[in-house]
C-alpha cells in the first residue's frame, strides 16, 4: 500500500457583503469607512487594530481586526497580518487603530510597527498606503498625510 502524502490545495472565492467595494481615494475616505465600521460602545474602552484590504484598484475587499488590546496597547502579529493579507489576494493595505484616550499622535511604537510592517510589505510587493490612528470623536491621524510613510 502506497503512503498517502497530503495534497496542499488552495481556493479562493469572495464574498464581499455591499457596504464594500468603495474605492479609497484619500486617508479622509478610509478614516469615515473605519469609523463608520467602528464599534461605538468600545472606542473609548480597549485599543484595537485592523487591517483594510484593498484591490489593485484601491476597492475595499474587507476590514479585518487583528487585535483587540488594554486601554493604552495592542499586539500585532505580522505573521497573522500577512497570512490574510495573503490569502485575500490583496495588493494594498490600510493599517487603523484606535486611541481610546483621543490622542491624535503617533507614538514611538506606533511609528515602529509601520516601519516594520512597511518593510515586510516591500517584500512581498504589497502597498502600505498609510496607518490612521481613530479616535472616540471621529477625528484620525494620517500617517501618509504627515509625511510618516
Amino acid at each position: 500500500m502506497k503512503d498517502k502524502v497530503n495534497e496542499i490545495r488552495i481556493s479562493y472565492k469572495e464574498r464581499i457583503p455591499s457596504p464594500f467595494w468603495q474605492k479609497i481615494n484619500s486617508s479622509k475616505d478610509a478614516a469615515d469607512l473605519l469609523f463608520e465600521h467602528w464599534d461605538k460602545q468600545t472606542i473609548q474602552v480597549h485599543e484595537s487594530f485592523k487591517v483594510v484590504l484593498l484591490n489593485n484598484n484601491n476597492k475595499v475587499k474587507g476590514i479585518y481586526q487583528l487585535s483587540k488590546g488594554g486601554i493604552t496597547s495592542t499586539i500585532i502579529d505580522l505573521r497573522i497580518l500577512f497570512a490574510v493579507v495573503l490569502k485575500s489576494l490583496s495588493v494594498a493595505i490600510i493599517l487603523t487603530h484606535n486611541h481610546p484616550s483621543g490622542t491624535l499622535k503617533a507614538s514611538t511604537a506606533d511609528r515602529q510597527i509601520t516601519k516594520k510592517i512597511k518593510n515586510a510589505a516591500e517584500l512581498l510587493d504589497i502597498k502600505l498606503l498609510d496607518h490612521l490612528i481613530i479616535v472616540p470623536n471621529g477625528d484620525y491621524y494620517s500617517f501618509a498625510d504627515n509625511g510618516l510613510m
